[in-house]
């Protein structure tokens, strides 16, 4: 019998992308599956689906369409949709695209063998969007380093309960749970045993985590941190996304006293504006915000911020767009995801009135992101003739012939250099400042020996 090929898809954050890893992970365990180069070669196609936008859960639907036709070339294959969209509809899929096989939520991906398995014995497509808490990591596939492996995703939590008036994942992906610390340390030990160098720390409200010592203490994601940088091996760590509300004075201290601790936070704040921070029930003033902001840069000086930004919010006035217009040039971001508002059904902005045109919200849009793109252009001129230690992740994306690595502020730099130091770090001085990115040199491959400025 021939080893079954997967070819799984994602859409949305990077929860999903640690979420379709693991996919991969349970799949190789289940069936010794490999890899498919394209969904044409799969036996078994997963779409791992976000519904934070509109645009994105229609796309997913429109990907299903375009994969119809392979039920008929390949009676077999096994079609099935996980993720948020899939908590959000449900069995609404399958009467939608009725030719879709499985249906599982992201808390129970590790059920997708025994779903398939029933599909198979049953001719009935199976759905299973339950919230069994933190089960699923109990019943993942041992760590394991990816091809590349410089770096790794651990989720350290599932869900948020912040239930923002805008926001659908308190709806699709539960509420908080914290996996124990035991737990997430084993992750991450497992990593750096493998020769993984910089672990991200993820969660849909990361700095939310807590937990307990092995005497009941309690544990606060600060102190998570704390025990995360003394694993052997590890050399740099991430986390994303944090929350306004949760950035504690713990939190800011820990970013004095952790060399490790990357130079760079992203940092939500949606809008400049307190009355619609207020109907986003977001749970902090602008000034709150900012406030934030001066004591990390005092406790990290050199620390770079990125934010996600919504634009056109039900009864945002122009007065209400400028003070958020305000707050870039305050903060002066060095990134930013910006967006236009997306009403989502079942949550409580979807009944907000909202009559500001089209055009109106688009022009603002265009508006930030260009401000935003000037000052992360400022940052990327100051930059040049500096030394940056880059955490080499594999071939550029524009030219396969030379590498490109990240540095300790999450920027991308392109250089020349021998494939061998992929996985590594090296020590890169920049030269150019280009687009998006930044050009290097390689100085010296750099020793494994974390540097203060790391």
């Amino acid at each position: 019998m021939s080893v079954p090929k997967y070819y799984v898809r994602t859409f949305g954050c990077q929860m999903n992308v640690y979420d379709s890893d693991k996919l991969a992970d349970v799949l190789r365990a289940a069936y010794g599956a490999e890899p498919a180069a394209t969904p044409e070669d799969a036996d078994i196609l997963l779409f791992n689906t976000c519904s934070v936008r509109e645009n994105a859960q229609e796309r997913v639907f429109h990907s299903l369409g375009r994969v119809k036709h392979l039920k008929a070339r390949k009676p077999g294959l096994m079609i099935g949709v996980g993720g948020c969209v899939a908590s959000q509809e449900g069995a609404t899929i399958v009467a939608r695209a009725p030719y879709v096989d499985v249906v599982f939520g992201p808390q129970t991906l590790h059920r997708v063998p025994q779903l398939i398995a029933a599909r198979r014995a049953t001719g009935r497509p199976q759905v299973d969007i339950a919230f069994p808490e933190i089960e699923k990591f109990d019943h993942l596939p041992p760590a394991r380093r990816s091809e590349n492996g410089g770096s790794a995703f651990v989720s350290i939590m599932e869900g948020c309960s912040q239930y923002c008036s805008f926001c659908v994942v308190p709806y699709t992906r539960g509420e908080e749970v914290s996996r124990p610390l035991d737990d997430v340390l084993t992750e991450v030990a497992e990593l750096a045993a493998q020769g993984v160098k910089e672990v991200t720390l993820l969660g849909q409200n990361v700095n939310a985590w807590r937990g307990t010592l092995g005497d009941d203490t309690p544990a606060d994601f600060a102190l998570l941190l704390e025990y995360v940088v003394e694993i052997p091996g590890l050399e740099r760590l991430r986390y994303t996304t944090s929350h306004p509300k949760e950035f504690t004075p713990r939190l800011i201290e820990a970013h004095a006293r952790l060399p490790m601790l990357a130079s760079h936070v992203h940092l939500p704040v949606q809008s400049g504006s307190d009355r619609v921070l207020a109907a986003m029930k977001r749970g902090y003033t602008a000034l709150e915000y900012k406030s934030i902001v001066r004591r990390l840069r005092a406790a990290r000086p050199d620390v770079t911020l990125s934010s996600d930004f919504i634009v056109g919010f039900p009864g945002e006035t122009d007065a209400d767009f400028e003070q958020t217009m305000q707050l870039v040039e305050d903060v002066r971001f060095d990134d930013s995801y910006s967006f236009l508002y997306s009403r989502r059904p079942g949550t409580p902005a979807a009944a907000l009135a909202d009559d500001t045109p089209h055009e109106v919200k688009l022009a603002r849009l265009a508006r930030l992101q260009a401000r935003i793109e000037a000052l992360a252009k400022d940052y990327s001129r100051a930059m040049v003739g500096s030394r940056q230690r880059v955490l080499v992740e594999g071939a550029a994306k524009r030219d396969p012939r030379e590498l490109a690595g990240r540095t300790t502020h999450n920027r991308v730099v392109n250089f020349a250099g021998d494939a061998r130091l992929i996985g590594t770090y090296a020590e890169v001085t920049i030269t150019a400042a280009v687009a998006h990115t930044l050009r290097g040199e390689v100085v010296v491959a750099a020793t494994h020996t974390l540097s203060a400025s790391a």
